[in-house]
């Protein structure tokens, strides 16, 4: 039986062992008196008291039908409790106890229809009600807990959209660890009997309760606290969650109460049809897409299309002799739904007003968002749209070098003069981290000194990177108001959609920090916090401020935006994304220019099933997000932990910790590793809360160099084209494996089997290789491994496109436009002209922006002085795809006489 430090999720815990119980239960029950039966039974008293613990948390089978299962063993009714036990199972693992009643006696369960629920189609699991189960936390014994829930499964009606069984805990407590494990949990009722602490003392429900943050200082609470506590916990934890709070206490009394996410007070009331439906009105309030139902019934209503759209009702397809099979693949309703309209109950996404604006306003609170707005053209249009909406020509923009290549083109559309930040490299691995905090801090004080903070706008940052680095977001956030209080802050979560739901996660995301600091800058302390830093560092000299946490002033503005490639780690179709605002100013200073950009950005045809999707894929985060995070690490960690700990994998890939790809001086914490054999799962909390960065643990980064084939080529021609595995990034080599909300286990063991069966034929091919061979292979292994080029940093833009010699920033968008006159540019090949300019002394700038994948981020970009680092890097690249550059003709630069002209124009121009 594996530890409970082998699982993240408590939901694949509980899975295991009752799949490990419903084996042992058949193998007794089939040879009771077999040789090895004491120590089965042994073991089945094991795995009972481990489930006894976790069991108590959820509504189905519940804690009556499980004491029933364990007396039928006791009493020696073995093929009683191996029939109860596989029911359970399999309801559990088909969901069937969802859709309907599980009798777990074999005499009634013969007269069920034993159809298996995973094989229903998707018409049939829909016509069926939504299950959920309600948390009641009050101390109450056995007799009163029947009473509580038969008084709330009597208030069901036939008509009620969903299905609902409670679940009863004692304590705040246990109504923590029970939102942790059970992600069935849409609501709780929080009664005024409850008592504080836990009956139960074990490390699996400390380890769980840590995860959340803890719940330091509620052993100071008075009784008459306990529920307001409890509801504000909880909405750190789940805050997507709908609280109802029973009280005996003065409206006076419960109003100064910070209650989270608690929906209604009743005060000293029992009146149980109107608990019952609020609750349902509560999951309904998430469970309703407006835009998605408005989709669906125009797809119903009879039409008559005269607008510019053959394929709208599927009539170009329906008529036609050639194109059936399209059709036929697709099916009716993508067509049915497919319109230009507007009207008839749709809406404009480019002046929302009806079910779209509804939508956006859902995913707004879904997100954390002050404002939410959907693109259909994917992240990299939200990201041209916020750049241009924020940032004026000249204005001075901090920019992470290796980031998407959007923000690039942004900054070019926008006319901003762009300072570029460095990320650490990991030399070893031939890829790049994140940008520290320092350096940051230090480009800042740099403007500052200069005389140029006031024209500072922006910092662009990536969080998390492609390779799963994560900033400590709220951290960088106030250090650089300290420095800038007015500072726009663009965080491109491409890749972090899914964070908001899960509680370590979500603390390191955009939203989440912008709600923090608009609370913690109203407060008392801290602004007595400020003060008290600013006469300690009245005099301070930089290399101080650098080294000092800063606190920022009261004064500051919150101005922050994310944007999200939802459907890269949510359900949304392709190019479905989300712009979310925390922006005090927005309102008045940049809802208009915003709304500019979005139109300049925005098609005038957006595609409506994708918008359809969106609204679909927020439903889905609301009510099953928690659930389906979880169930992502848990694939993730199990990955790390098979790859980690099998010996013949071991020989030739290495998954990359913590350790390896963040610095010692950058972990706090001083984890090395989320995983290990001997220790099992790590608890996390503490580094997701102090460390400047973390690992995102979904991402699985795997070195492959001990193959001796680069990334690219073990992507393509081993994984892809052998075997049907695809993954987006590789670097010279690794290979990253990332998990989402829809991998399942199935999927993690199957690239476990790949992976073993490529390290046996490597072990095959070196038993049978000549000297030569083997002297060849280790070469290459040599190559991929240790003679790795030192990755270069952004050298500097060419003084023609710099107003001084003072500060770093440059306008890329003279630089870009100035390129697209022929005359002004020349080509150069790497090898021959290029070298040969470098050794000379000349000084070579790009005229392109060339990025090659991977990376996938600009190595080079207009303006850029091409140093030798970068050429021995471009030189070190076998990679074959590099846009902007032309291998027939070489790197494309700008002339000497066009560098020339432009110098000479800026002399003209200071002169003036």
């Amino acid at each position: 039986m594996q530890s409970v430090n082998e699982y993240y999720s408590a939901v694949q815990l509980r899975t295991d062992r009752w799949s490990s119980l419903r084996e042992s239960l058949g193998t007794l029950a089939r040879n009771p008196d077999a040789r090895g039966s004491v120590g089965l039974r042994k073991r089945i008293v094991q795995l009972f008291d481990a489930l006894t613990v976790i069991e108590p948390y959820w509504a189905f089978p519940g804690m009556a039908a499980f004491d029933m299962l364990r007396r039928q063993f006791d009493h020696g009714h073995l093929e009683a409790a191996a029939f109860a036990t596989h029911r359970i199972t399999r309801a559990l693992t088909s969901g069937a106890y969802r859709r309907r009643h599980i009798p777990l006696e074999r005499d009634l369960a013969d007269s069920e229809d034993h159809e298996d629920e995973a094989l229903l189609s998707p018409e049939a699991r829909a016509l069926s009600k939504p299950y959920f189960e309600v948390l009641i936390v009050d101390d109450v014994n056995e007799q009163q807990e029947r009473w509580l829930k038969a008084n709330m499964t009597r208030m069901r009606r036939p008509e009620d959209p969903f299905i609902y069984e409670p679940v009863v805990v004692p304590s705040v407590e246990d109504a923590l660890i029970a939102v942790l494990f059970n992600h069935n949990i849409q609501a709780i009722v929080v009664r005024p009997g409850l008592s504080l602490k836990s009956r139960t003392e074990l490390a699996i429900l400390k380890r769980y309760l840590n995860r959340a943050g803890g719940a330091e200082g509620i052993e100071t609470l008075s009784p008459e606290d306990y529920g307001p506590e409890t509801c504000r916990l909880i909405a750190r934890v789940r805050p997507e969650l709908d609280a109802y709070l029973i009280t005996d206490r003065s409206v006076e009394d419960i109003a100064g109460h910070d209650l989270g996410i608690c929906r209604r007070v009743f005060y000293n009331q029992e009146d149980f049809l109107e608990l019952h439906l609020n609750i349902l009105r509560g999951v309904q309030s998430r469970y309703k897409t407006p835009f998605f139902t408005a989709l669906v019934n125009y797809s119903k209503q009879p039409t008559g299309v005269f607008h510019a759209m053959p394929i709208s009702r599927g009539k170009s397809i329906t008529r036609s002799h050639w194109i059936q099979d399209m059709g036929a693949f697709y099916g009716p309703n993508i067509f049915l739904a497919e319109t230009s309209a507007t009207s008839g109950g749709l809406d404009s996404l480019l002046e929302p007003h009806g079910p779209i604006k509804e939508s956006q306003e859902l995913a707004s609170r879904a997100f954390g968002s002050r404002q939410t707005f959907f693109a259909t053209n994917g992240t990299s249009t939200c990201n041209k749209i916020v750049v241009q909406a924020l940032v004026h020509p000249g204005d001075i923009v901090l920019v992470d070098r290796d980031c998407h290549k959007s923000h690039h083109y942004g900054m070019v559309l926008a006319g901003a003069q762009v300072v570029y930040l460095d990320s650490y490299p990991l030399n070893e691995y031939s890829m790049y981290g994140a940008v520290p905090l320092r350096e940051i801090k230090h480009q800042l004080l740099a403007l500052k000194a200069a005389g140029k903070l006031d024209r500072v706008r922006m910092l662009l940052l990536t969080n998390c990177t492609f390779d799963g680095i994560v900033y400590n977001v709220e951290r960088v956030i106030e250090e650089c108001l300290a420095i800038k209080p007015d500072l726009i802050f663009l965080w491109d979560e491409a890749w972090f959609a899914f964070a908001r739901f899960g509680p370590t996660y979500r603390q390191r995301t955009a939203m989440n920090a912008a709600n923090n600091l608009r609370e913690r800058l109203k407060s008392p302390e801290q602004a007595k916090a400020w003060e008290k830093q600013q006469a300690k560092m009245k005099d301070a000299d930089d290399e101080t401020i650098l080294k000092t946490r800063l606190v920022a002033p009261p004064h500051a503005r919150v101005r922050i935006y994310a944007t999200q490639s939802t459907h890269k780690t949510l359900t949304a179709l392709r190019q479905g994304s989300m712009i979310h605002v925390n922006d005090q100013d927005f309102k008045g200073q940049v809802e208009q220019s915003f709304h500019e950009a979005y139109m300049t950005h925005t098609s005038t045809s957006p595609n409506y099933q994708i918008i359809a999707s969106l609204d679909v894929g927020r439903r889905q985060v609301e009510l099953e997000g928690f659930e389906f995070v979880q169930r992502q690490v848990e694939a993730a960690m199990s990955m790390r932990r098979a790859i980690s700990t099998h010996p013949l994998l071991q020989k030739y890939f290495k998954v990359l910790t913590a350790g390896d790809m963040i610095p010692t001086e950058f972990r706090e914490s001083g984890v090395e590793s989320y995983y290990s054999a001997d220790q099992g799962w790590t608890d996390i909390w503490e580094c997701w809360e102090k460390d400047e960065f973390v690992l995102d643990a979904t991402r699985v980064t795997v070195a492959v160099g001990g193959t001796g084939w680069d990334g690219d080529t073990f992507k393509t021609q081993i994984l892809m084209d052998k075997y049907g595995i695809q993954i987006n990034k590789t670097s010279r080599n690794t290979v990253l494996f990332m998990t989402n909300i829809g991998t399942t286990r199935s999927s993690v063991a199957y690239l476990i089997e790949v992976l073993v069966e490529i390290a046996r034929s490597l072990d095959d091919l070196h038993d049978d290789a000549s000297k030569m061979e083997r002297l060849s292979f280790e070469r290459r292994v040599k190559s991929l491994v240790e003679d790795l080029p030192p990755l270069p940093d952004f050298s500097r833009f060419h003084d023609a496109f710099r107003a001084d010699q003072v500060t770093a920033e440059g306008d890329i968008r003279s630089a870009f436009f100035l390129a697209y006159d022929e005359d002004n540019c020349d080509y150069l090949d790497l090898t021959g002209a290029l070298r040969t300019a470098l050794e000379s002394g000349r000084e070579v700038v790009s005229a392109s922006f060339i990025i090659p994948y991977p990376p996938g981020f600009p190595i080079l970009v207009p303006g850029q002085v091409v140093s030798r680092e970068i050429l021995a890097f471009m030189l070190a690249l076998d990679v074959n795809e590099i846009h902007g550059y032309r291998p027939d003709l070489g790197l494309r630069v700008f002339t000497d006489e066009a560098l020339a002209r432009l110098d000479r124009k800026g002399l003209a121009d200071a002169a003036e």
